[in-house]
């Protein structure tokens, strides 16, 4: 089955590993589960988690109204990251965002306020040996410009507008080679404790109970629905979160749940040169993760 699976990576260009556990039985089908990974916007799960248990603790007031200034906007594709103007929320509708639309200026708003301490703290304790986030987004993605020569991720962005195709395809190998894609240097994890990190949530063990039941129900409304959705049809539910970086990472992790009540969690992550076909690979995230709950429910039987 692991052959069944690299081949549906291979076919969509792109390199793959994957975990996939039943949340209720000792299954698993895995794919270089415990090779380091860069997570990309997987790590909002983590970030998700240590927020609600601030709030579920009475360290941090959810409903709090917090101005987010237009002046310092961390970069993103959705969300307050395009907005022109100051915006008011309180801490527990940026978790909101953060999970259904992926929103990078709300993830650093929360991931500052509790601290990438703490968020680290919560995944040793948690048994998450091989994840670390080592800097929030608008960090991670200025180092990507500076490693590719410019001065900080805008700058980057305003640079390749007018660059020529030999200075893009410069700028390509200098991003294949970056801190931010590099799971030594950078933020990194594993497909398998990002299951291991799922099955917790699930089982109302890695944090309150009503902080866990937050994150569940918040990963259900994620509106990206392309990737291990893909891979399943209704009456089957997916709850998820989603991860892409520089046309490059693209990942996601969730639980999967059948009207018989079985469930699995998954964790995909791959990797391709820039320039791949976004929509061949993030339906082979959605396939490769079908083809392994596939395999697991006919053990099962």
């Amino acid at each position: 089955m692991t052959d069944d699976i690299r081949a549906i990576f291979d076919q969509a260009g792109c390199e793959g590993t994957l975990c996939v556990q039943a949340l209720d039985e000792d299954a698993e089908l895995g794919l270089r589960a415990d090779e380091p990974v860069v997570p990309a916007s997987v790590v909002k799960v983590q970030i998700a988690l240590e927020a609600e248990t601030w709030f579920a603790g009475g360290r941090l007031d959810p409903r709090q109204p917090v101005t987010l200034s237009a002046a310092d906007r961390t970069p993103g594709p959705a969300g307050i990251s395009l907005f022109d103007d100051d915006a008011v929320l309180s801490w527990r509708d940026m978790v909101v965002l953060m999970l259904t639309i992926s929103d990078n200026h709300a993830t650093d708003a929360l991931l500052r306020r509790i601290g990438i301490d703490a968020v680290n703290a919560t995944a040793a304790r948690l048994g998450l040996t091989g994840t670390v986030i080592e800097s929030d987004l608008q960090t991670m993605l200025d180092s990507i410009g500076q490693d590719i020569g410019c001065a900080s991720w805008e700058d980057s962005v305003a640079w390749a507008a007018c660059a020529s195709a030999e200075e893009l395809a410069r700028a390509d190998q200098q991003l294949l080679a970056s801190r931010a894609l590099d799971p030594v240097q950078g933020t990194r994890t594993t497909a398998r404790d990002m299951v291991k990190l799922l099955r917790l949530i699930w089982a109302g063990r890695a944090g309150p109970a009503a902080a866990c039941e937050r994150v569940r129900a918040v990963m259900a409304r994620q509106l990206t629905r392309h990737r291990i959705a893909s891979g399943f049809r209704l009456p089957v539910q997916v709850a998820a979160k989603s991860g892409s970086l520089a046309g490059v990472i693209r990942n996601e992790i969730g639980v999967i749940s059948y009207p018989d009540g079985s469930r699995y969690a998954a964790a995909v992550f791959t990797r391709s040169a820039p320039g791949s076909d976004d929509l061949a690979i993030s339906g082979a995230i959605g396939t490769a993760a079908a083809r392994a709950v596939t395999a697991l429910r006919k053990e099962g039987t």
